[in-house]
């Protein structure tokens, strides 16, 4: 059976843009302005793969005390997108409410990606939900050892259970526990992440081999 776009559900965890609450890896390093301008940057770089996408969107969003999270300052910058706020715990336990919530709502694959990936494209999106319909999960290797996009078409909570989030063991041990499971996965290309001064360094160098 077709999949239609209205059955494939987009999710994006995101931060509003807000001084000293975002890339604090990289403001140690570069400071809370430039961060916030990098961040600025990832947001509309993750934007604009998302645009391109058919599908549902949904953004859940970090709360935040000093930047409330009113339709408002959402509609600033999501314009046009579902939103949810993202709830108390861990990133596992919020992945997995995401994930649950969009089946819930008749989903029939669906994708998570954060916006911490320039690299991540519309065409790379849409070659995630291909994936999915001879797959059972698909990710998307980051550099660091984790990941910057994972999809599945029903819910497996497993892959959010026992993990050291935003560590280099996280994509070794998802995969590990797909392999326990007996899922069929996809993995689509290596990209980096920019979390650190370092990684800034590295995609700065790579944008001016491509000018």
């Amino acid at each position: 059976m077709a999949i239609n776009n209205h059955q494939q559900h987009l999710l994006i965890f995101a931060r509003l843009p807000e001084l000293g609450q975002v890339k604090t890896r990289l403001a140690r390093s570069i400071g809370d302005d430039a961060a916030l301008a990098v961040y600025r940057e990832l947001l509309a770089r993750t934007r604009a793969a998302a645009d391109g996408f058919g599908g549902q969107k949904t953004v859940w969003l970090t709360q935040s005390t000093s930047l409330p999270l009113t339709p408002e300052a959402v509609a600033a910058q999501w314009p046009e997108y579902n939103w949810q706020p993202q709830p108390p715990g861990d990133l596992g336990g919020k992945m997995q409410l995401a994930f649950t919530q969009a089946f819930t709502a008749c989903a029939a694959s669906v994708v998570i990606i954060g916006t911490d990936c320039p690299g991540l494209s519309t065409t790379l999106l849409s070659q995630a939900f291909e994936l999915l319909a001879t797959h059972d999960v698909v990710v998307g290797p980051a550099a660091d050892g984790g990941y910057y996009l994972l999809g599945m078409n029903a819910l497996h909570q497993d892959l959010f259970q026992n993990k050291a989030w935003s560590t280099a063991s996280v994509l070794t041990d998802t995969l590990a526990d797909v392999a326990r499971l007996g899922l069929q996965v996809a993995r689509l290309p290596t990209l980096h992440d920019v979390d650190t001064a370092d990684d800034l360094a590295v995609w700065r160098a790579a944008e001016n081999q491509t000018k």
